[in-house]
């Protein structure tokens, strides 16, 4: 049988899983109250407006959103509905499609980015120093590296674009 956690570790563990369980249910809540929008579609709009061509192939969006083909298939079809993104042959070859962003989807992405800050800073970010967004950083950055799937983990951090996309780039 393996071992267990010892006591402080074990209240480490219960305090990420309550305390991320019910940051999470917040944020959504407050971002679909704030903009009809749900945490996946924002991070798909966010993930979309930082490329380049404002488009990615399914496969990647799948693999940095960490979802399932299946999953995303649903998540896309829900936002093509919407309005928020388009799903289009890829121009390279023609066999794989891509996801993107649609004038309407950005500006749903620019309009809900100011009041999704706001609730990542309220209920995040302005209770921890600079120190402990050092830590926190360098945890998850390594957790996530050593997470992904079929790739070796690298030593470079993941967090270095804006994430939630509750900075201040323009698009």
């Amino acid at each position: 049988m393996a071992e267990g956690l010892d006591a402080e570790r074990l209240a480490c563990w219960r305090a990420y899983i309550e305390s991320s369980q019910r940051l999470l249910n917040q944020l959504e809540d407050e971002l679909r109250a704030t903009s009809e929008l749900s945490l996946a579609d924002y991070h798909v709009l966010v993930l979309l407006s930082e490329t380049p061509r404002q488009r990615l192939r399914m496969g990647e969006l799948a693999s940095r959103l960490v979802f399932s083909p299946s999953r995303l298939t649903y998540q896309i079809s829900s936002m093509e509905r919407r309005g928020l993104v388009a799903r289009q042959s890829c121009p390279q070859d023609r066999r794989g499609n891509e996801a993107v962003l649609t004038a309407a989807g950005l500006l749903r992405l620019r309009e809900a980015a100011p009041h999704h800050a706001a609730s990542v800073r309220g209920h995040l970010m302005d209770d921890l120093d600079d120190a402990e967004v050092a830590c926190l950083t360098r945890v998850f950055d390594r957790l996530a590296n050593r997470l992904k799937p079929n790739d070796t983990p690298t030593s470079e951090p993941l967090s270095t674009g804006t994430g939630t996309g509750t900075g201040t780039k323009e698009n």
